[in-house]
Protein backbone atom coordinates (compact mmCIF):
# COMPACT_ATOMS: atom_id res chain seq x y z
CA UNK A 1 0.00 0.00 0.00
CA UNK A 2 1.32 3.00 -0.91
CA UNK A 3 1.53 6.00 1.63
CA UNK A 4 -1.52 8.10 -0.12
CA UNK A 5 -3.39 4.87 0.17
CA UNK A 6 -2.60 4.51 3.57
CA UNK A 7 -3.15 7.91 4.42
CA UNK A 8 -6.76 7.69 3.18
CA UNK A 9 -7.60 4.24 5.01
CA UNK A 10 -6.71 6.60 8.53
CA UNK A 11 -8.74 9.54 7.38
CA UNK A 12 -11.81 7.07 6.12
CA UNK A 13 -11.25 5.60 9.48
CA UNK A 14 -11.19 8.73 11.38
CA UNK A 15 -14.46 9.83 9.76
CA UNK A 16 -16.29 6.71 9.95
CA UNK A 17 -16.88 6.59 13.68
CA UNK A 18 -17.16 10.93 13.82
CA UNK A 19 -20.15 10.58 11.37
CA UNK A 20 -21.92 8.02 13.45
CA UNK A 21 -22.18 10.17 16.23
CA UNK A 22 -22.54 13.53 14.99
CA UNK A 23 -25.97 12.28 13.41
CA UNK A 24 -28.41 15.01 14.96
CA UNK A 25 -30.33 13.61 17.34
CA UNK A 26 -34.23 13.35 17.23
CA UNK A 27 -35.79 16.47 18.53
CA UNK A 28 -36.74 15.46 22.61
CA UNK A 29 -40.54 15.44 23.53
CA UNK A 30 -41.15 18.95 24.85
CA UNK A 31 -43.64 19.50 27.58
CA UNK A 32 -46.79 19.06 26.97
CA UNK A 33 -48.79 21.98 28.78
CA UNK A 34 -52.66 22.38 29.22
CA UNK A 35 -53.70 25.72 29.74
CA UNK A 36 -57.03 26.93 31.23
CA UNK A 37 -57.58 30.44 31.32
CA UNK A 38 -59.04 32.48 34.47
CA UNK A 39 -58.73 35.89 33.31
CA UNK A 40 -57.81 37.47 30.08
CA UNK A 41 -58.07 41.13 29.02
CA UNK A 42 -58.94 42.72 25.90
CA UNK A 43 -56.09 43.10 23.46
CA UNK A 44 -54.31 44.49 19.99
CA UNK A 45 -53.12 41.65 17.51
CA UNK A 46 -49.78 40.55 17.63
CA UNK A 47 -47.55 42.83 15.94
CA UNK A 48 -43.61 42.03 14.50
CA UNK A 49 -40.55 44.12 15.49
CA UNK A 50 -38.60 41.94 13.27
CA UNK A 51 -34.77 42.96 13.10
CA UNK A 52 -35.48 46.36 15.62
CA UNK A 53 -34.47 47.38 18.92
CA UNK A 54 -37.66 48.41 19.79
CA UNK A 55 -39.56 45.76 21.98
CA UNK A 56 -40.27 48.54 24.58
CA UNK A 57 -42.49 50.67 22.21
CA UNK A 58 -44.53 47.84 20.58
CA UNK A 59 -45.28 46.35 24.09
CA UNK A 60 -46.17 49.76 25.48
CA UNK A 61 -48.06 50.80 22.77
CA UNK A 62 -49.83 47.62 22.37
CA UNK A 63 -50.56 48.43 26.50
CA UNK A 64 -51.69 51.74 25.96
CA UNK A 65 -54.10 50.22 23.25
CA UNK A 66 -55.63 48.18 25.75
CA UNK A 67 -55.89 50.98 27.60
CA UNK A 68 -58.24 53.02 25.21
CA UNK A 69 -60.20 49.87 24.29
CA UNK A 70 -60.71 50.08 28.33
CA UNK A 71 -61.43 53.49 29.09
CA UNK A 72 -63.66 53.66 25.93
CA UNK A 73 -65.02 50.35 26.16
CA UNK A 74 -64.56 49.46 22.52
CA UNK A 75 -66.29 46.06 21.87
CA UNK A 76 -65.97 46.18 18.27
CA UNK A 77 -63.04 44.85 17.87
CA UNK A 78 -62.69 46.41 14.03
CA UNK A 79 -62.78 49.72 15.96
CA UNK A 80 -60.01 48.50 18.08
CA UNK A 81 -57.16 51.80 17.73
CA UNK A 82 -53.33 50.59 15.84
CA UNK A 83 -51.07 53.31 17.29
CA UNK A 84 -47.97 53.72 15.41
CA UNK A 85 -44.71 52.59 16.55
CA UNK A 86 -41.98 54.80 14.52
CA UNK A 87 -43.64 58.05 15.53
CA UNK A 88 -42.98 57.18 19.32
CA UNK A 89 -39.35 55.81 17.58
CA UNK A 90 -38.69 58.74 15.75
CA UNK A 91 -39.42 61.07 18.56
CA UNK A 92 -37.59 58.78 21.14
CA UNK A 93 -34.07 58.46 18.97
CA UNK A 94 -33.93 62.45 18.48
CA UNK A 95 -34.81 63.46 22.32
CA UNK A 96 -32.22 60.23 23.23
CA UNK A 97 -29.36 62.08 20.54
CA UNK A 98 -29.89 65.76 22.47
CA UNK A 99 -29.21 63.97 26.12
CA UNK A 100 -26.28 62.00 24.77
CA UNK A 101 -24.87 64.81 23.43
CA UNK A 102 -25.01 66.91 26.54
CA UNK A 103 -23.59 63.95 28.99
CA UNK A 104 -20.91 64.24 26.63
CA UNK A 105 -21.53 60.63 25.98
CA UNK A 106 -22.22 59.15 29.15
CA UNK A 107 -25.91 57.84 28.52
CA UNK A 108 -26.75 54.79 26.57
CA UNK A 109 -27.43 55.33 22.99
CA UNK A 110 -28.85 52.49 21.50
CA UNK A 111 -32.45 50.64 20.32
CA UNK A 112 -33.15 49.92 23.56
CA UNK A 113 -35.23 52.04 26.04
CA UNK A 114 -38.33 51.49 28.49
CA UNK A 115 -42.19 51.80 28.94
CA UNK A 116 -41.90 55.16 30.87
CA UNK A 117 -40.31 56.79 27.03
CA UNK A 118 -43.42 55.87 25.67
CA UNK A 119 -45.12 57.87 27.97
CA UNK A 120 -42.75 60.78 27.59
CA UNK A 121 -43.38 61.15 24.07
CA UNK A 122 -47.23 60.35 24.66
CA UNK A 123 -47.36 63.61 27.02
CA UNK A 124 -44.80 66.06 25.03
CA UNK A 125 -46.13 64.99 21.24
CA UNK A 126 -49.07 62.56 21.13
CA UNK A 127 -49.80 59.59 19.78
CA UNK A 128 -50.78 58.77 15.91
CA UNK A 129 -52.48 55.39 13.97
CA UNK A 130 -50.04 53.31 12.13
CA UNK A 131 -52.05 55.03 9.04
CA UNK A 132 -50.69 58.21 9.74
CA UNK A 133 -47.14 56.74 9.62
CA UNK A 134 -46.50 53.45 8.97
CA UNK A 135 -42.77 53.43 9.03
CA UNK A 136 -40.65 53.06 5.40
CA UNK A 137 -40.96 49.46 5.77
CA UNK A 138 -43.12 46.74 5.61
CA UNK A 139 -41.11 45.28 8.79
CA UNK A 140 -38.61 47.40 10.56
CA UNK A 141 -35.19 46.63 10.01
CA UNK A 142 -33.14 49.17 12.22
CA UNK A 143 -29.42 47.70 11.74
CA UNK A 144 -27.99 50.58 9.95
CA UNK A 145 -30.30 53.19 11.15
CA UNK A 146 -28.81 51.84 15.08
CA UNK A 147 -25.01 52.22 13.10
CA UNK A 148 -25.82 55.20 12.09
CA UNK A 149 -27.09 57.49 14.27
CA UNK A 150 -25.02 56.23 17.32
CA UNK A 151 -21.66 56.62 14.82
CA UNK A 152 -23.22 60.40 14.13
CA UNK A 153 -23.95 60.87 17.81
CA UNK A 154 -20.56 59.82 19.02
CA UNK A 155 -19.07 62.23 16.63
CA UNK A 156 -21.04 65.40 17.87
CA UNK A 157 -20.63 64.90 21.24
CA UNK A 158 -16.59 64.79 20.88
CA UNK A 159 -17.27 68.62 19.73
CA UNK A 160 -14.81 68.39 17.12
CA UNK A 161 -14.76 72.48 16.70
CA UNK A 162 -14.47 72.78 19.94
CA UNK A 163 -18.11 75.09 19.83
CA UNK A 164 -20.87 73.21 18.98
CA UNK A 165 -22.87 74.17 16.12
CA UNK A 166 -26.95 74.07 16.21
CA UNK A 167 -26.92 72.63 12.78
CA UNK A 168 -26.20 68.94 14.17
CA UNK A 169 -29.15 68.49 15.58
CA UNK A 170 -31.33 69.21 11.53
CA UNK A 171 -28.51 66.81 10.82
CA UNK A 172 -29.53 64.18 12.91
CA UNK A 173 -33.43 64.39 12.38
CA UNK A 174 -32.88 64.46 8.82
CA UNK A 175 -31.21 60.89 9.34
CA UNK A 176 -34.14 59.67 11.34
CA UNK A 177 -36.39 60.68 8.99
CA UNK A 178 -35.35 59.63 6.06
CA UNK A 179 -34.99 56.10 7.84
CA UNK A 180 -38.13 56.10 9.81
CA UNK A 181 -40.62 58.69 7.77
CA UNK A 182 -41.26 62.07 8.63
CA UNK A 183 -43.83 62.56 11.81
CA UNK A 184 -46.99 64.02 11.04
CA UNK A 185 -48.53 67.72 12.35
CA UNK A 186 -52.18 66.67 11.74
CA UNK A 187 -53.41 64.23 9.55
CA UNK A 188 -57.03 62.71 8.63
CA UNK A 189 -58.80 59.70 10.38
CA UNK A 190 -61.85 58.25 10.09
CA UNK A 191 -62.55 61.45 8.07
CA UNK A 192 -61.78 63.90 11.06
CA UNK A 193 -58.93 65.98 11.61
CA UNK A 194 -56.42 65.24 14.33
CA UNK A 195 -52.93 66.08 15.56
CA UNK A 196 -51.01 64.05 17.70
CA UNK A 197 -52.04 65.52 20.73
CA UNK A 198 -55.94 66.31 20.27
CA UNK A 199 -55.82 62.25 18.77
CA UNK A 200 -54.04 61.05 22.03
CA UNK A 201 -57.02 62.97 24.21
CA UNK A 202 -59.64 61.23 21.46
CA UNK A 203 -58.39 57.92 22.84
CA UNK A 204 -59.16 59.03 26.44
CA UNK A 205 -54.30 58.30 27.12
CA UNK A 206 -53.65 60.15 30.00
CA UNK A 207 -49.58 59.44 29.93
CA UNK A 208 -49.77 60.87 33.88
CA UNK A 209 -51.96 58.68 35.35
CA UNK A 210 -49.68 55.79 34.90
CA UNK A 211 -47.30 54.48 37.12
CA UNK A 212 -43.72 52.70 37.34
CA UNK A 213 -43.38 49.65 39.90
CA UNK A 214 -40.69 47.48 40.67
CA UNK A 215 -39.33 45.93 43.37
CA UNK A 216 -35.82 45.45 45.25
CA UNK A 217 -34.27 45.59 48.15
CA UNK A 218 -31.10 48.16 47.56
CA UNK A 219 -33.65 51.01 48.16
CA UNK A 220 -36.73 51.31 50.42
CA UNK A 221 -39.44 50.49 49.93
CA UNK A 222 -42.19 52.96 49.24
CA UNK A 223 -40.11 55.17 47.69
CA UNK A 224 -39.19 55.72 44.18
CA UNK A 225 -35.92 55.38 42.91
CA UNK A 226 -33.86 55.37 38.98
CA UNK A 227 -33.66 51.73 38.15
CA UNK A 228 -30.38 51.17 37.40
CA UNK A 229 -30.11 49.76 34.12
CA UNK A 230 -28.74 51.34 30.66
CA UNK A 231 -31.64 51.50 28.66
CA UNK A 232 -33.59 53.54 31.73
CA UNK A 233 -31.83 56.78 29.75
CA UNK A 234 -34.18 58.95 30.58
CA UNK A 235 -33.57 57.98 34.12
CA UNK A 236 -37.49 57.72 35.30
CA UNK A 237 -37.83 56.76 38.50
CA UNK A 238 -40.37 53.57 40.08
CA UNK A 239 -42.16 52.90 43.17
CA UNK A 240 -40.03 50.35 44.63
CA UNK A 241 -42.70 47.45 46.49
CA UNK A 242 -42.19 44.26 48.80
CA UNK A 243 -42.23 41.50 45.53
CA UNK A 244 -45.27 39.99 47.65
CA UNK A 245 -47.25 43.22 47.10
CA UNK A 246 -45.69 43.73 43.47
CA UNK A 247 -47.21 40.54 42.23
CA UNK A 248 -50.37 41.29 44.56
CA UNK A 249 -50.71 44.18 41.64
CA UNK A 250 -50.75 42.77 38.63
CA UNK A 251 -53.13 39.76 39.80
CA UNK A 252 -55.05 42.23 41.14
CA UNK A 253 -55.14 44.76 38.00
CA UNK A 254 -55.79 41.92 35.86
CA UNK A 255 -58.99 41.14 37.71
CA UNK A 256 -60.26 44.56 37.22
CA UNK A 257 -59.82 44.47 33.51
CA UNK A 258 -56.20 46.00 33.46
CA UNK A 259 -53.29 45.13 31.34
CA UNK A 260 -49.41 45.95 32.13
CA UNK A 261 -46.41 47.08 30.35
CA UNK A 262 -43.65 44.51 31.36
CA UNK A 263 -40.18 44.88 31.38
CA UNK A 264 -38.65 41.43 31.56
CA UNK A 265 -35.34 39.36 31.24
CA UNK A 266 -35.74 36.40 28.62
CA UNK A 267 -32.31 35.28 28.22
CA UNK A 268 -33.10 32.41 29.92
CA UNK A 269 -33.24 28.66 29.39
CA UNK A 270 -37.07 28.36 30.76
CA UNK A 271 -38.38 30.78 27.83
CA UNK A 272 -39.05 29.50 25.10
CA UNK A 273 -39.75 30.01 21.18
CA UNK A 274 -42.68 27.83 21.63
CA UNK A 275 -44.31 30.48 23.90
CA UNK A 276 -43.60 29.04 27.63
CA UNK A 277 -41.76 31.25 30.56
CA UNK A 278 -40.87 29.10 33.16
CA UNK A 279 -37.86 29.50 35.85
CA UNK A 280 -35.42 26.88 35.27
CA UNK A 281 -31.31 27.11 34.73
CA UNK A 282 -29.84 30.29 33.02
CA UNK A 283 -28.29 30.13 29.97
CA UNK A 284 -27.26 32.59 27.60
CA UNK A 285 -28.97 33.55 24.25
CA UNK A 286 -27.51 34.09 20.77
CA UNK A 287 -28.40 36.62 18.22
CA UNK A 288 -29.89 37.58 15.11
CA UNK A 289 -33.29 39.02 15.00
CA UNK A 290 -34.87 40.08 17.99
CA UNK A 291 -36.26 36.12 18.83
CA UNK A 292 -33.60 34.91 17.56
CA UNK A 293 -31.20 36.62 20.11
CA UNK A 294 -33.14 35.41 22.94
CA UNK A 295 -34.76 31.77 22.14
CA UNK A 296 -32.50 30.91 18.98
CA UNK A 297 -32.85 30.02 15.80
CA UNK A 298 -35.90 27.93 15.00
CA UNK A 299 -34.09 24.41 14.38
CA UNK A 300 -31.11 25.39 15.42
CA UNK A 301 -28.37 23.25 17.29
CA UNK A 302 -28.74 25.13 21.30
CA UNK A 303 -32.39 26.40 20.48
CA UNK A 304 -33.86 26.86 23.98
CA UNK A 305 -36.89 24.41 24.21
CA UNK A 306 -39.27 23.16 27.50
CA UNK A 307 -36.09 21.30 28.83
CA UNK A 308 -38.28 18.16 29.77
CA UNK A 309 -41.44 16.18 28.58
CA UNK A 310 -42.86 16.28 32.44
CA UNK A 311 -43.73 19.89 33.25
CA UNK A 312 -40.84 21.02 35.71
CA UNK A 313 -40.81 21.77 38.89
CA UNK A 314 -39.78 25.32 39.42
CA UNK A 315 -37.62 26.91 42.11
CA UNK A 316 -39.16 29.10 44.90
CA UNK A 317 -38.52 32.79 44.35
CA UNK A 318 -37.93 35.11 47.46
CA UNK A 319 -36.86 38.74 47.36
CA UNK A 320 -33.28 37.81 48.43
CA UNK A 321 -33.21 35.44 45.39
CA UNK A 322 -34.76 37.86 43.48
CA UNK A 323 -32.34 40.53 44.86
CA UNK A 324 -29.12 38.77 44.25
CA UNK A 325 -29.98 37.78 40.33
CA UNK A 326 -30.50 41.64 39.94
CA UNK A 327 -26.85 41.72 41.83
CA UNK A 328 -24.86 39.42 39.99
CA UNK A 329 -26.20 40.23 36.84
CA UNK A 330 -27.95 36.70 35.73
CA UNK A 331 -31.31 38.64 35.90
CA UNK A 332 -31.04 41.39 33.11
CA UNK A 333 -33.54 44.08 31.53
CA UNK A 334 -34.00 42.51 28.30
CA UNK A 335 -37.34 42.61 26.45
CA UNK A 336 -40.40 44.52 27.13
CA UNK A 337 -44.21 42.54 26.59
CA UNK A 338 -47.80 43.24 27.96
CA UNK A 339 -48.91 41.02 30.58
CA UNK A 340 -53.28 40.84 30.06
CA UNK A 341 -54.37 37.97 31.55
CA UNK A 342 -54.05 34.88 33.88
CA UNK A 343 -54.48 30.98 32.84
CA UNK A 344 -53.32 27.76 34.96
CA UNK A 345 -51.61 24.61 33.50
CA UNK A 346 -53.31 21.08 34.28
CA UNK A 347 -51.60 20.94 37.80
CA UNK A 348 -53.13 24.41 38.96
CA UNK A 349 -49.67 26.28 38.67
CA UNK A 350 -50.52 29.80 37.86
CA UNK A 351 -49.05 31.58 34.98
CA UNK A 352 -49.32 35.01 32.96
CA UNK A 353 -50.87 35.71 29.59
CA UNK A 354 -48.34 37.55 27.42
CA UNK A 355 -48.23 39.47 24.38
CA UNK A 356 -44.89 39.42 22.85
CA UNK A 357 -43.92 41.66 19.34
CA UNK A 358 -42.06 38.56 17.41
CA UNK A 359 -44.91 38.33 15.09
CA UNK A 360 -47.53 35.40 15.44
CA UNK A 361 -45.22 32.80 16.14
CA UNK A 362 -44.48 29.83 18.63
CA UNK A 363 -47.27 27.06 19.72
CA UNK A 364 -49.78 30.02 20.85
CA UNK A 365 -49.52 32.27 18.19
CA UNK A 366 -47.38 35.76 19.58
CA UNK A 367 -48.71 34.53 23.02
CA UNK A 368 -46.44 33.46 25.76
CA UNK A 369 -47.16 31.80 29.10
CA UNK A 370 -44.88 32.83 32.03
CA UNK A 371 -45.33 31.19 35.60
CA UNK A 372 -45.65 33.17 38.26
CA UNK A 373 -41.92 31.89 39.57
CA UNK A 374 -40.73 33.16 36.43
CA UNK A 375 -42.73 36.93 36.87
CA UNK A 376 -41.36 36.75 40.33
CA UNK A 377 -38.13 36.05 40.06
CA UNK A 378 -37.20 38.14 36.43
CA UNK A 379 -39.48 41.67 36.35
CA UNK A 380 -37.58 44.44 35.94
CA UNK A 381 -40.94 46.82 36.17
CA UNK A 382 -44.43 47.01 35.30
CA UNK A 383 -46.42 49.73 33.88
CA UNK A 384 -50.25 50.04 34.98
CA UNK A 385 -52.65 52.90 35.62
CA UNK A 386 -52.90 54.46 39.02
CA UNK A 387 -56.42 53.53 39.36
CA UNK A 388 -55.42 49.86 39.36
CA UNK A 389 -53.89 50.04 42.94
CA UNK A 390 -55.39 49.35 46.20
CA UNK A 391 -56.02 52.72 48.42
CA UNK A 392 -54.03 51.36 50.69
CA UNK A 393 -50.78 51.27 48.39
CA UNK A 394 -51.44 54.34 46.75
CA UNK A 395 -51.55 56.21 50.30
CA UNK A 396 -48.34 54.48 51.39
CA UNK A 397 -46.95 55.68 48.32
CA UNK A 398 -48.43 59.29 48.02
CA UNK A 399 -50.26 58.63 45.15
CA UNK A 400 -53.38 60.50 44.62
Amino acid sequence: MNMRKIIFAVIFAAIIPFTATAQPKPAQPEADYKFTVVKENPITPVKNQYRSGTCWCFSTLGFLESEAIRIKNIKDTTLYPDFSEMFVVSHSYKERAVKYVRTDGHINFAAGSEADDVLHIAEDYGLVPQSAMPGLQPLPIHGELDATTKAYVEAIAKNPNRTLSTNWKKGFDAIVDNYLGETPETFEYNGKTYTPASYRDEMGIVPSDYVTLTSFTHHPFYTSFIIEIADNWRWDSAYNIPLDEFMDVIYSAIDKGYTLAWGSDVSEKGFTRNGIGVLLDDVKATSGSDQERWVGKAGEKGEKKEAVVELPKEASVTQESRQLGFDNKTTTDDHGMQIFGVATDQNGTKYFMVKNSWGTTGKYNGIWYCSDSFVRAKSMDVVVHKDALSKDLKKKLGIK
